[in-house]
């Protein structure tokens, strides 16, 4: 029988696969070689390191993550040991705008900072990238979208210079992958570049952003919002009192995100080991107040637009409940109540 070994705190998926393989449940921190020495496949989230260490000498076959991000896994490794990999892509994508725009509308709204005319800088413009730009298009901000590869790929139009975008932003929220190209990538230059006052938002990845040069940069910013930290689960507490919202990591933890990503996974496990009645599979929601709502933004001030986006993400609890114990980082993680999502037409 298949043998797989899952991250006991990916959502909906206990006793999906038990009527096709022998299943054992961990924390995924606490996943380590003995325990897949024999698995053909593990379900994992960012908290299972993948590499060398782990995987020599296993029979994995496939690693599953019910994640957007890859950069737990050591890829290279993978394909040269013929090891499958498949991550949940865009999974979060509705969960992480809702948090953009919960906390930009929130945080101008405490500091009495006006939104009109305000130009939205998103440098990453993937899935989460794409509907931050979306939103931010529908709300009437303009946009500058710096991405790179989509620039290579797609054609110059429509892109700007990091340079640029920097010097002209308001808002710049970072949307990219972990790499090695983007390790630090925010650091003092970055900030230097910025418009004085201009907010500041990262719920990308924590190494993404020296943390160093964003403490020395925060007087000079308007706001600050951080979901992802450098060091998580250790957090710079004096860098958490100096911002202006701090969560630890579940910017894209809606009810719909995490369905969408145990979805991907459970679906990338029945495809590969052909359990057919799990090639549709996907979690119900059997809360109703659970499912996705559309709200109205339309002719709305920017107070009125605050006060809807609050109402339905109330983002400064999350912040109050980190701020209170920091040092459950993880905890607060694995015991978050999803939120669901809204969404506007359009």
């Amino acid at each position: 029988m298949i043998k797989i070994v899952i991250d006991k705190a990916i959502p909906f998926i206990e006793g999906v696969f038990e009527p096709f393989a022998d299943v054992r449940y961990i924390r995924g921190e606490e996943i380590v070689h003995d325990d897949i020495v024999d698995a053909d496949a593990i379900v994992i989230r960012t908290r299972t390191k993948c590499n060398k260490e782990l995987l020599d000498g296993t029979a994995v076959k496939l690693i599953a993550t019910a994640t957007i991000g890859m950069d737990h896994i050591d890829t290279e490794y993978c394909r040269s040991h013929g090891i499958f990999l498949k991550n949940a892509s865009g999974c979060n994508a509705g969960g992480v705008m809702n948090y953009v725009f919960s906390a930009l509308y929130g945080v101008a709204a405490r500091k009495a900072i006006p939104l009109e005319d305000c130009t939205l800088g998103i440098i990453g413009v993937g899935n989460v990238g794409g509907r931050v730009e979306m939103m931010g298009r529908a709300l009437g901000f303009n946009i500058l979208r710096c991405d790179p590869p989509r620039a290579i790929a797609e054609g110059p139009d429509g892109f700007c210079s990091l340079e640029y975008l920097l010097s002209c932003s308001n808002v710049v929220t970072l949307h990219v992958p972990l790499t090695e190209n983007t390790y630090h990538m925010v650091g003092e230059e970055f900030f230097s570049m910025m418009r004085p006052g201009a907010f500041f938002i990262n719920t990308a990845r924590g190494e993404i952003v020296d943390e160093r040069a964003l403490k020395a940069a925060v007087p000079k910013l308007g706001a600050v919002i951080i979901d992802t930290w450098e060091h998580e689960p250790d957090v710079d507490v004096q860098l958490l009192e100096m911002v202006d919202i701090a969560t630890p990591h579940i910017a894209g933890y809606s009810y719909q995100g995490k369905q969408n990503g145990t979805a991907s996974a459970v679906r990338s496990v029945a495809h590969f080991f052909d359990f057919r009645p799990l090639f549709e599979f996907f979690p119900t929601a059997p809360i109703k107040e659970l499912e996705a709502i559309k709200v109205d933004l339309k002719g709305k001030t920017q107070g009125e637009i605050a006060s809807v986006l609050q109402y339905n993400y109330p983002i400064f609890t999350d912040d109050f409940m980190f701020r209170l114990s920091p040092g459950n980082f993880e905890k607060l993680r694995e015991e978050y109540s999803y939120r669901r999502e809204y969404y506007i037409e359009g």
